[in-house]
């Protein structure tokens, strides 16, 4: 069974997710969130996980990051995974967790990195939007992909609605992909997801 470690900065629905999904492949030891008095500290609480708080106010990035790192080390996680975490950390930290550390995002993948992502599928006129678990690389947004879901886009969607409707597939993926890394079925090797049998 693996360690796992989620950070986060808010409401925690893709960490409720990853908790009630929790079986012999993993299990989440710590949560980390960056900002006090959010709703996922909370759901960890309630669910027998250890928390930690590690503002960022005042601090470098790798200062903040280096805190984070010490708190990591000490729980031992196996996996550290991303869930509404809104930092962007700094490439030390990555190369230092690399190929156990992973993301999603609410695009597929390449496309449409970084924030705003519903707001540009609508603008673009896509026929297809979703989400997209990935390794994280220093680069955002820009690691191998280890699995993706997709939603359509319909004519009156609005940024909100189709928010909503890719969450809902996020929190069926995110677990899902999750169990594929805890379980040694999927690794980051030479830049890309190696699946195996």
């Amino acid at each position: 069974m693996k360690r796992v470690a989620v950070l986060i900065s808010g409401r925690g629905s893709n960490l409720s997710a990853l908790i009630a999904a929790q079986d012999d492949s993993y299990r989440i030891v710590l949560v980390i969130s960056n900002v006090e008095d959010v709703a996922g500290l909370d759901k960890a609480q309630a669910a027998g996980i250890a928390t930690h708080v590690i503002p960022h106010n005042g601090k470098s990035r790798e200062a903040f990051d280096g805190e984070m790192d010490v708190a990591l080390l000490t729980a031992q996680p196996d996996i550290v995974v991303l869930a509404g975490f809104m930092r962007i950390l700094s490439d030390g930290f990555v190369r230092g967790w690399e190929g156990k550390l992973i993301n999603i995002h609410p695009s597929l993948l390449p496309a449409y990195k970084g924030t705003r992502v519903h707001e540009r599928v609508i603008a673009a006129g896509e026929a297809l939007s979703g989400a997209s678990v990935h390794f994280v690389v220093p680069e955002l947004d820009a690691g191998p992909v280890i699995a993706r879901a997709t939603v359509p886009v319909r004519p009156d969607d609005t940024p909100q609605m189709l928010a909503d409707r890719v969450l809902e597939v996020e929190l069926k993926l995110y677990p899902e992909a999750l169990k594929l890394l805890a379980a040694d079925k999927v690794a980051l090797k030479n830049g890309l997801t190696i699946f195996k049998e």
